[in-house]
């Protein structure tokens, strides 16, 4: 199935958010963010809810950390210490309607 994605996104990246699409409507909807930053990019998947972790993903898709989420909010402490100012992209958001 095409996604419908903002901008490009490598296959691995794309095939997770196939995943999302197969569970169940979250709640804040899911989304996907490109972050540049400190001449890499990353992806930033926005947690379920509440105190769960959201990820951030390499270009790769390799799993680094929690950004945000947990119970303190503040993430798992095991992101990058990025240098510069970090260039945030919606690329994809589930526009699925909870009841469906």
């Amino acid at each position: 199935m095409k996604l419908n994605l903002a901008k490009e996104a490598p296959n691995c990246i794309e095939n997770k958010i196939r995943e999302i699409q197969k569970e169940e409507v979250q709640n804040p909807p899911a989304e996907v963010w490109e972050w540049k930053a400190d001449g890499k990019i990353y992806y930033y998947f926005n947690s379920a809810c509440c105190d769960r972790f959201s990820k951030l993903y390499d270009d790769k898709c390799i799993l680094l950390c929690a950004p945000d989420g947990g119970i303190t909010g503040k993430g798992d402490g095991k992101c990058p210490e990025f240098t510069g100012e970090i260039e945030k992209t919606l690329i994809w958001k589930d526009e699925r309607n909870k009841n469906e």
